[in-house]
């Protein structure tokens, strides 16, 4: 049956990060090849990453702009909910990017463990062969010669075995390539998930603490709370590491896609001192087209290995029933060339280019595609975040000149009642509600502070008497507008209200309501 090889096409979004433009410090342009290893090319990312510092530099400009203007007609709690709302988008999308950046890694990480037990399988089969054609063979071969030192027959069979296994050692170390690329993969890949476990959690703590800071001010700006002077340094610290990593999650993008768009030059250029061009091709390639670099080497190992075990077989039929002695070391050889023919045959298919190349396949597609679209978001998160957070730092002032200017009117009030300040403070300010609510309209608090007192009559100030005993403290004091709560109700009282005239009545209902 035959297979259909996956070919890697380099996802859309990378060719558009590819084409941004690259200038060193001096401003000169730059090659976009992926050549990490170049100063020019190092300086253009570093050139990316101060992207962030622009977008700090301009919303610090913004806020500049904003303390010295300070617009009043700003409505405040309409700019405080959109920007909650932009924060949390923001912090959804982070949390897509960084799953996604996540996946992205943990699939490269898996590809090279998996890349390094191949090679690992490689070098120990091939050591391990070359280690018992020198020793097991030749250690038998040895005694035989000791045996069969009267026929010169079988003495010249033990030569000929001797350049078969001289074949196959040579054969087997003539796999320089594979014994040089002896690169330990696994501890690449424990430094990268070390470095992407701690690059993972270290945005999931900016995520959920933008997330709380954001909860946390506007709560903080409905109770007109003290703390948004807390809230407002922790706000301009979220606001400095979220543009910190926007700039660097764009440079790592784009540094990123550098190489993706062409994977295969950078690896050929980097492995041309131990690995040959056509090694690198065939597994990076693994066309049909392409010979097998190996496979000329592994042919001949396994004709010597045929070869000498028809020379064992024919030894051991003809020359037994003269040399019983021989049979062991004839059974040995034969032993050893049986478990080196096998790990020809297992080191055959390690050899092949699919293994290999499917690995390299899912390191690209991890990095590629997850990697750098996990970076988009997270960069769509930072940049968003940034935004938003300069918004709200401009909201959070507001609140706080608002607060500040009612404290001082506050303080210029004369306290002269002792029952209810509150309410002569909301009757001194009737903007009060319209700084709570910071963009309702002003409304009213009551009509106790338009009503007048009614004239004061005999019946009226006899009534009076009468209810509250003739004290001298109420007499001429109206119950409207003095700020105090009527007086209780108690059975007495309602005996004299029995007791009035009807006009008496109405004109004392204006000033007390049963």
């Amino acid at each position: 049956m035959a297979t259909v090889r996956l070919d890697y096409v380099a996802p859309w979004w990378t060719y558009w990060l590819h084409n941004f433009p690259h200038f060193n410090f001096v401003f000169e342009s730059v090659d976009n090849t992926f050549k990490p290893e170049e100063t020019s090319y190092q300086q253009s990312l570093i050139l990316l990453a101060g992207v962030g510092a622009v977008g700090l530099g301009l919303s610090l400009l913004l806020l500049a702009a904003y303390l010295t203007l300070l617009p009043n007609n700003c409505c405040v709690t309409w700019a405080a909910i959109i920007t909650g709302l932009i924060i949390c988008s923001a912090v959804g999308v982070g949390f897509y990017g960084n799953s996604e950046t996540n996946d992205g890694v943990y699939q490269l990480t898996y590809s090279l463990y998996n890349a390094n037990h191949t090679l690992g399988g490689i070098n120990n089969l091939v050591a391990g062969s070359v280690g018992n054609v020198e020793t097991g063979l030749k250690l038998h071969l040895e005694r035989l010669d000791e045996i069969f030192a009267t026929r010169s027959d079988y003495l010249q069979s033990l030569r000929f075995m001797r350049l078969m296994i001289n074949n196959v050692i040579r054969e087997l170390t003539a796999l320089p390539d594979i014994n040089k690329a002896n690169v330990d993969l696994a501890a690449i890949a424990d430094q990268t998930a070390f470095i992407e476990y701690y690059r993972w959690l270290a945005f999931l703590l900016l995520l959920i603490t933008d997330l709380v800071i954001c909860l946390a001010i506007c709560l903080g700006m409905a109770k007109q709370s003290r703390w948004l002077l807390i809230m407002y340094v922790l706000l301009t610290l979220s606001l400095i590491l979220s543009w910190a990593s926007f700039g660097v999650g764009a440079a790592t993008a784009v540094g990123t896609s550098d190489f993706c768009v062409s994977p295969d030059k950078f690896i050929v250029n980097q492995t041309n001192d131990f690995i040959s061009a056509d090694v690198a091709h065939y597994y990076l390639f693994c066309s049909p087209n392409l010979p097998n670099p190996f496979q000329q080497s592994i042919t001949t190992c396994q004709r010597s290995l045929t070869t000498m075990q028809i020379q064992i077989q024919g030894l051991l039929q003809f020359s037994l029933p003269f040399f019983p002695t021989a049979e062991r070391d004839l059974l040995g050889i034969q032993r050893v060339l049986n478990t080196t023919e096998f790990s020809v045959h297992q080191l055959t298919a390690l050899l092949d280019c699919r293994g290999l190349h499917k690995d390299y396949l899912d390191a690209l597609m991890g990095v590629c595609y997850d990697g750098v679209e996990g970076l988009l978001y997270l960069s769509l998160f930072s940049l968003l975040a940034g935004c938003a957070l300069s918004a709200m730092l401009c909201a959070i002032f507001k609140v706080w000149t608002l607060m500040a200017s009612r404290d001082k009117e506050y303080d210029d009030i004369d306290e002269e009642d002792p029952f209810n300040p509150q309410a002569r403070r909301m009757s001194y300010n009737p903007r009060r509600s319209n700084i709570h609510s910071f963009c309702s309209y002003a409304s009213s608090i009551g009509s106790q502070a338009t009503l007048h007192p009614p004239p004061q009559t005999a019946a009226n100030v006899m009534n009076q008497n009468m209810l509250f005993g003739g004290s001298p403290r109420y007499e001429n004091v109206p119950l409207i507008g003095r700020g105090s709560p009527p007086p209780s109700y108690s059975p007495s009282m309602r005996t004299t209200y029995l007791s009035m005239t009807d006009a008496q009545i109405r004109h004392f209902g204006t000033d007390f309501q049963v």
